[in-house]
């Protein structure tokens, strides 16, 4: 079986890896190098690293619909395309390219949570399940026939960057396993209900802030998903407050404090007041400017004291 990968983030690497183990890949395609960091130095993908390690041809376009690059992808005579995470819709004329068609891994389980994002806004919303959805492209977003599923729990106190290589794992599992199913014809297609579509937006920094007068375990599943990007954040006296690590406690005191208002604090526990009258615990916080600190360091230095409020403008 002649494959073509598409992908671009290490989420990518265990479902390239199983490629070359089930099929000759003649070609990977990813996004082009970007400038990183303070000092902009131009940096790889990840997946092309990997390429580049296997000694496979490596591509990366800038313009997918001039139709030069649907001409090179028919041009290597492939029978199918595995994506993952590759960051771009296809147009149609690259769609139709190969023989069997685009095969993608999702992770998520479909129609829910279709878009850029489906980890993060999975562990935001509470899920307490999800998994991988093995699909064929179309040229909508996540909108093609399903062709198998994974399903895995998330763990109550799970981060989206935890689930996501565990889901990374997942994916490629899949890939090993059931590629070959599909090319023998063996999987059955089975369309999409998109009455029961979600969406998983592209995410912004702006989304990881908190709002305290929202119940504790719901500003406790923000601050898991948003881990490890864009990070979930808040302020005390007018400077940012990363937020690392916490825990949902049902504890509540009487009378009950505003939300945001930090009830307790000493070289134990640093308790917030939340919507409903529970209280979330800071575990690891990192102020504007400085490095991550436990609670119990915050209050030792001073940072943070019982009677604060925290998000207030």
């Amino acid at each position: 079986m002649r494959t073509l990968f598409f992908g671009t983030p290490a989420f990518a690497l265990p479902s390239l890896d199983a490629l070359t183990k089930v099929s000759e890949v003649v070609g990977v395609v990813c996004q082009p190098d970007k400038p990183v960091g303070r000092g902009l130095t131009t940096s790889k993908p990840p997946v092309k690293v990997r390429a580049e390690e296997l000694g496979l041809t490596v591509v990366q376009p800038t313009k997918l619909r001039t139709g030069e690059f649907a001409a090179w992808v028919k041009a290597q005579n492939a029978d199918l395309a595995l994506v993952v995470a590759y960051g771009r819709i296809l147009p149609r004329d690259v769609l139709d390219a190969t023989r069997l068609g685009f095969v993608n891994v999702h992770a998520s389980l479909l129609p829910k949570y279709r878009g850029a994002a489906p980890i993060t806004w999975a562990v935001v919303n509470g899920e307490t399940e999800t998994g991988v959805t093995l699909m064929l492209l179309d040229e909508g977003m996540d909108t093609g026939d399903m062709l198998d599923v994974a399903r895995t729990e998330i763990g109550p106190d799970e981060t989206a960057g935890e689930l996501s290589d565990r889901l990374s794992r997942l994916g490629g599992q899949m890939a090993l396993t059931r590629l070959g199913a599909f090319a023998r014809g063996e999987l059955t297609r089975v369309p999409q209900d998109g009455t029961r579509a979600t969406v998983a937006p592209m995410l912004e920094k702006r989304d990881g802030l908190v709002d305290w007068a929202a119940p504790a375990r719901r500003v406790h599943d923000k601050v898991r998903g948003m881990s490890p990007w864009p990070g979930a954040y808040t302020t005390l006296g007018g400077k940012t407050v990363k937020l690392h690590a916490t825990r949902w406690t049902t504890l509540a005191r009487e009378p009950r404090s505003p939300p945001g208002t930090v009830v307790l604090a000493d070289k134990s526990h640093v308790l917030v007041a939340c919507d409903g009258g529970d209280v979330l615990e800071l575990l690891r916080v990192q102020l504007e400017g400085k490095k991550p600190v436990t609670a119990a360091e915050w209050v030792s230095g001073r940072g943070v004291r019982e009677g604060d409020v925290l998000g207030a403008t």
